[in-house]
């Protein structure tokens, strides 16, 4: 794709206006001998920290004050540095709104104030650049918290005009693409990734308190297990051998628990080469948690203290706000078994094919020759789950579905397994993990009936087959999407909102 000559702020005659009158300050900063691209600005506080300060300042008692003017105010020296939001100016005195990552303050440059110099220097500020400031925290006769300027240094130009204030950054995919923008400039956008970021902490807070640890599994797999899902698929050329890209982390934290760490977890990145859709991305961020000696029951407790708790991390109530309805988290949550929602949402005997076979054709869903698990799934996937306000966790599905995981004593067609859906969303999924080594080789050889390859688990991973020969302890093992977790967490409806890179097609 070709690009013009100034497209990266190359100069030249095809600059707008815009730009070329911003080089121009630009250029007169340079002949007043200031960097426009800044240095090293130590000893500055965050703008939330200098607001926190705002009871430091003092009126001069009233007997040092002229007769009928009000008390002069004293406040903090503070240091402040961030991206000019807002810039006024009035004859001998400018106001800006400058910004940083925590919040917002307003700052008044007085040409006595400053001196001649600071002054030549504001003179060339536009929206969108970054300045550092020192002053005196005060505020203005109006009542508005202020730092009085002494002394500008100026830390990087914006040649870029930024998007307007009112009619600015509104196109849903130019934000997501440009999310340096985004971020500067759309209000609550740094607070949803900032909150991501507590989200994942408070995770990895409560598995180290529970003693699990951490670990980093391979992202390059010669078989694609673990999931049903489709890789991507690349070439290692000094092997000469097709790897994958992983679609999930469970069998390596697996062999980990015959190795004998106990309580194990990941948290990383998983790739899978399927539809793009607002609850779906092609790489992302999911953690999965293994526990000798426990089940799925354990994983679900595992799963109400993660989730309370990353709530709590981010200061806010238990009931959350989700488009026009809350969603309450108060633990504990919804436990339902997977054929009494089939029974009560579609009046279907689960376990008759023919009752799920007529109910999948009153409903328009072709069976032929599925296997009736198959059509039962795709009935509870297409009807029940929708309607799954929750949180909810559904538990005890079709064991032919769920080939990685344990049966139910006594009955062997039943998988104790459960999934958690928040707002007909899968959120985590859990097993008590098959540890029996002959039947997890005869379930890796099993393709069902009418399943597509791409959805199956039936590929064989001989070396994990080896794994638990040599003896995998009982255990539970739980999967969380992290996106879908901070999508129901900040009340965001699509999956690209917070993630701060989700895949587009490339520009033009």
């Amino acid at each position: 794709m070709g690009v013009s000559d100034n497209t990266f702020g190359g100069g030249g005659s095809g600059l707008s206006p815009l730009e070329a009158a911003r080089r121009e300050k630009l250029r007169r900063l340079e002949e007043l001998g200031i960097d426009p691209w800044g240095h090293r600005f130590d000893g500055h506080q965050a703008i939330a920290a200098i607001r926190a300060r705002e009871g430091e300042i003092q009126a001069i008692p009233s007997g040092d004050c002229a007769v009928g003017q009000p008390p002069e105010l004293r406040g903090p020296r503070v240091r402040a540095a961030g991206r000019i939001m807002l810039l006024r100016r009035a004859g001998k005195i400018m106001f800006l709104d400058l910004r940083d990552w925590s919040a917002k303050i307003q700052v008044l440059i007085g040409k006595v104030q400053v001196g001649e110099t600071n002054w030549q220097l504001a003179q060339c500020l536009d929206l969108g650049d970054l300045l550092g400031v020192d002053g005196e925290l005060k505020r203005t006769k109006t009542g508005e918290l202020t730092i009085f300027a002494e002394d500008l240094t100026f830390l990087s130009k914006s040649i870029e005009t930024p998007p307007e204030k009112w009619h600015g950054l509104t196109d849903p995919e130019l934000r997501n693409r440009m999310r340096y923008l985004d971020l500067a400039y759309t209000d609550g956008v740094m607070q949803r990734f900032l909150q991501r970021t507590k989200i994942v902490q408070s995770i990895r807070q409560t598995l180290g308190d529970e003693g699990f640890v951490e670990v980093e599994g391979p992202t390059l797999h010669t078989v694609a297990g673990g999931a049903a899902a489709r890789p991507f698929v690349t070439h290692h050329n000094a092997l000469d051998m097709d790897l994958f890209l992983r679609i999930a982390l469970e069998l390596h934290l697996k062999r980990l628990l015959v190795g004998g760490i106990e309580r194990v977890y990941e948290l990383g990145r998983v790739y899978r080469n399927e539809g793009i859709s607002p609850r779906h991305n092609p790489e992302f961020t999911m953690l999965e948690v293994y526990q000798a000696y426990g089940d799925y029951r354990t994983m679900m407790d595992l799963t109400e203290r993660l989730i309370v708790r990353a709530i709590e991390a981010t200061d806010r109530p238990l009931q959350l706000p989700w488009g026009e309805t809350v969603i309450d988290f108060t633990p504990p949550f919804a436990r339902r078994r997977y054929d009494d929602l089939l029974r009560e949402y579609l009046g279907v005997d689960p376990g008759d094919p023919a009752s799920l076979k007529g109910c999948a054709a009153a409903r328009g869903l072709q069976t032929g020759t599925k296997h009736p698990d198959v059509v039962k799934n795709e009935l509870f996937e297409e009807f029940v789950q929708p309607q799954l306000a929750g949180p909810i966790f559904v538990m005890d599905y079709p064991a032919s579905i769920c080939p990685l995981t344990k049966r139910k004593p006594g009955s062997p067609e039943i998988a104790e397994r459960f999934e958690l859906f928040v707002q007909g969303m899968e959120l985590a999924n859990a097993y008590t993990e098959l540890n029996d080594p002959d039947l997890q080789e005869r379930l890796f050889s099993l393709q069902l009936e009418g399943l597509a390859e791409e959805e199956s688990m039936a590929r064989m991973d001989r070396d994990f087959i080896r794994a638990l020969r040599y003896g995998m302890p009982p255990a539970g093992g739980l999967g969380i999407g992290i996106d879908r977790l901070v999508m129901l967490l900040t009340n965001c409806q699509s999956i690209r909102e917070v993630i701060l890179f989700p895949l587009y097609r490339p520009e033009g």
